[in-house]
């Protein structure tokens, strides 16, 4: 593992912006058009579709092929038990491998371990989302530090409030990473802007006219502390991978008089416009209570609901027929064949209130015919 201070950041071109094999430079320039309807896209998850483990809570799962042919999955984990809270300040980022983007996969490595006090994101790794950019492999996260501690009912919110972005850059999914000294996407100094208290879940993707776009989660201080909000998404732009980034302070994903709108969005660019799939915390856009929404955009920062909204509620289809009603379906990543077309959801799962026992899983994708 490479550390560089910020001045040192490696210098990528915006010339190297070209997608390699990932989402952008094989998506068709017509799109996938106005009519399309994801969750009649979604297929039953076969045996070996749900990654879990019973000594590791798992979420966050986003996957890329790499040049090896295999299917590198980055997901986040942490001891199991601690509780599904201990995300905030456990997790870590991890690497797992499959021959198909569906699973089995099998884990291989921790990517982002814990790192120490004296680091921004030294007790903390989460939120992982991979972006192919020209050879590159860029690991977009959220990382923060603290004190460690559990408590038993509710978030260690000193964690919590101290999330911040960050990238680390690797010529291989296998690594080695190069982590850096301080976060690519920090609060805001103005203690009025939507993210003067924290930011996290990155979602980020290239822009057809060069550079890259990302959305990402803020929290503002003029809530009750200690939970700030309102909570809402911001995009911010860069022409190199790890930025500068420039803000733009305009909340996206809301409506008016909702406090917490939305969360976890996944974000791309196929060809024609900006599309998002994004967790819908109450039914609020989709109709459907707690389930996945599907956004669009035409230059990234003006956003609206697409015109089939809906993705999913939480609840997983296997191949055999059965169903199976989940407490949990969230953290949605799009995996991309060579065309840009997508093939397979990921998203984080649980069984239970709860959520000690979570998961990934695969859901295979199709294109309706007809």
């Amino acid at each position: 593992m490479h550390t560089l201070p910020r001045r040192d950041f490696l210098r990528l071109t915006a010339a190297g912006l070209a997608v390699a094999g990932t989402r952008l430079n094989a998506a068709s320039s017509a799109g996938l058009g106005d009519d399309i309807d994801f969750s009649r896209w979604l297929q039953p998850v076969p045996v070996g579709g749900v990654f879990e483990s019973p000594d590791w809570c798992i979420w966050c799962g986003s996957a890329v092929r790499g040049d090896d042919g295999k299917y590198h999955l980055f997901y986040s984990r942490w001891p199991s038990k601690l509780g599904h809270l201990a995300w905030v300040t456990h997790s870590e980022v991890a690497r797992a491998v499959a021959d198909s983007p569906n699973g089995p996969y099998r884990h291989v490595e921790v990517v982002l371990p814990p790192r120490g006090e004296k680091f921004w994101d030294g007790s903390c790794t989460h939120n992982p989302t991979l972006l192919r950019v020209g050879k590159k492999f860029c690991l977009y996260y959220m990382g923060n530090v603290g004190d460690g501690v559990v408590p038993p009912k509710s978030l260690n919110w000193t964690h919590r409030n101290h999330q911040r972005i960050g990238v680390a850059i690797a010529d291989s999914p296998a690594g080695p990473w190069t982590r850096f000294d301080r976060p690519v996407v920090d609060i805001s100094a103005d203690s009025d802007a939507p993210d003067a208290l924290m930011t996290s879940n990155p979602a980020v993707c290239v822009r057809p006219d060069g550079g890259l776009l990302m959305v990402y989660k803020a929290v503002a201080t003029k809530g009750k502390a200690p939970f700030g909000g309102p909570v809402v998404h911001l995009v911010a732009t860069a022409d190199k991978p790890e930025g500068p980034w420039k803000k733009n302070l305009t909340p996206i994903f809301t409506k008016p008089g909702e406090h917490f709108a939305a969360e976890d969005p996944f974000i791309w660019h196929d060809g024609d416009r900006y599309r998002g799939i994004v967790k819908d915390n109450n039914g609020i856009f989709t109709g459907k209570g707690y389930s996945l929404a599907h956004w669009e955009s035409r230059d990234g920062f003006a956003w609206r609901p697409a015109k089939h909204v809906f993705v999913s509620t939480p609840e997983i289809a296997w191949t055999d027929g059965a169903k199976k009603k989940l407490n949990a379906l969230e953290r949605p990543q799009l995996v991309f064949d060579a065309h840009g077309t997508p093939i397979t959801l990921l998203c984080a799962g649980a069984y239970e209130a709860g959520r000690a026992r979570s998961f990934n899983v695969a859901i295979p994708l199709r294109r309706p015919t007809s």
